[in-house]
């Protein structure tokens, strides 16, 4: 039976992401767009204040909480205006940042490192008791795609995804709170990212929900030859197989596109009971 996965809206507010960088990097902007993605169907707003696309450099944590927090603060308090109240993730791997995010107003930690940036990370979730999403990476932005291996890259990052999920529920984190992604693109060739995505049904064994992030990644490019700009076909097609394969939640740039493409396949399927 399908069912409709959630729908995470990507809010970047930063001046080098590799897709949207700079277009939303001032709060009132950032609002502006949070607000419009909600109005698409985002039911999850991430907002992330460092690019980790391939070779982006870290920023620091008084930066990172300058470009995030005032957005948070200011979409909570738009959103009281207009009586919804959409679920907030901060897309960071600084716990420092994380817990002032959240002390802010979100409700989600995404971690692209599965928290192990930092070794308070794991102590730091804990604490807040948020909802964690525990993302797989080989390396850093920084160097994560100069030469990606993997003896058999679905077996590693699924044994990886389970050993951090057992390392989270040990420092007090409950299970139920995590999600896990298999980290499209990040530290992968792109054998191995379609890979993943034909195997993704065999992590729904680690009892987690899946997060999906394919949404004009590179590995898209490589198929057609398009710029990330021009990826909107190969994302929907991504983020379909995705929902078909057993992932709770797609993380989007376009949302409109994805709301209108998962209702349809979801009324098709209905339509054959």
């Amino acid at each position: 039976m399908f069912v409709l996965p959630k729908i995470m809206g990507i809010l970047n507010v930063t001046p080098d992401s590799f897709s949207d960088g700079g277009r939303y990097d001032g709060t009132e902007r950032a609002v502006k767009q949070a607000l419009r993605l909600i109005e698409q169907g985002a039911d999850i707003i991430d907002i992330g204040g460092e690019s980790t696309r391939p070779g982006a450099q870290e920023v620091d944590v008084a930066e990172e909480i300058r470009r995030t927090v005032p957005v948070i603060m200011a979409l909570r308090e738009a959103t009281r205006e207009y009586e919804i109240d959409p679920v907030i993730s901060i897309d960071t791997r600084k716990p420092d940042v994380a817990e002032v995010a959240v002390l802010a107003g979100a409700d989600i930690w995404n971690d692209v490192t599965a928290l192990t940036f930092d070794p308070r990370s794991e102590s730091v979730a804990a604490e807040l008791g948020c909802s964690v999403i525990l993302m797989h990476m080989q390396g850093s932005p920084e160097t994560m795609q100069d030469n990606p291996h993997y003896g058999h890259a679905v077996n590693e990052v699924k044994d990886y995804l389970a050993k951090r999920i057992d390392a989270l529920e040990f420092a007090g984190v409950e299970r139920g709170k995590i999600t896990i992604d298999v980290g499209i693109g990040f530290g992968k060739t792109q054998e191995d990212n379609l890979a993943l995505l034909a195997n993704l049904q065999q992590f729904q064994s680690l009892n987690c929900p899946i997060l999906i992030g394919a949404s004009r990644k590179s590995f898209i490019g490589r198929i057609d030859g398009s710029r990330a700009d021009d990826r909107l076909g190969g994302s929907v097609a991504a983020a379909l197989w995705s929902a078909q394969a057993g992932a709770d939640i797609l993380r989007v740039h376009d949302v409109s596109e994805t709301v209108q493409a998962v209702k349809v396949w979801e009324a098709i399927a209905g339509g054959n009971a």
